[in-house]
């Protein structure tokens, strides 16, 4: 396949691009690639996580609500204006004091800002049975809403018998 610019070099750079739903696909060389700006070819990486998430956010953190009292973090002391300059938190206290402006912020890198992450296999069976049943129990609300009263009443039977496995650990 030929470069879609030159129409010259084969293409060794494919991007594909959604917009709107609007798909749009280019196969370019190398040297078209680095001039239309797409990518640079140089043999200095620089890649750090600041740069990821600034990435995410438009070309700067400036799109991050900026506030008028620079208060800083009683922990560690950043200020949520040096956050936005480094990508990086100070602490976990960051999170208690940052939330309200952190968590749009995670939910659009995560899809989420609820921490769902591996349970441990010691001690963890009460939790892992806890996220189970909240699963379920948000899968039956989705089969009744969609009128789907066999695959409902499965899953009710499945909640019945976990919330019965549930309250005999605890007993």
């Amino acid at each position: 396949m030929l470069c879609d610019d030159c129409k010259e070099k084969p293409a060794s750079v494919h991007i594909t691009k959604i917009v709107n739903n609007q798909k749009t696909e280019r196969h370019l060389c190398d040297s078209c690639a680095e001039k239309a700006g797409e990518l640079s070819f140089s043999t200095e990486v620089n890649f750090a996580f600041q740069d990821f998430l600034k990435g995410m956010m438009g070309s700067s953190f400036a799109a991050l609500p900026q506030h008028k009292s620079e208060a800083a973090c009683p922990s560690c002391g950043l200020t949520y204006g040096d956050f936005g300059r480094s990508g990086k938190i100070g602490c976990g206290e960051c999170y208690t004091v940052y939330g309200d402006r952190l968590e749009p912020l995670l939910r659009r890198i995560h899809g989420t800002s609820c921490h769902t992450g591996k349970v441990p296999r010691r001690g963890g069976g009460k939790l892992a049975l806890r996220q189970r049943l909240r699963q379920l129990k948000g899968d039956l609300d989705r089969h009744v809403s969609r009128e789907e009263y066999e695959q409902a009443a499965r899953v009710r039977d499945e909640i019945k018998a976990l919330e019965g496995r549930i309250s005999a650990e605890k007993g």
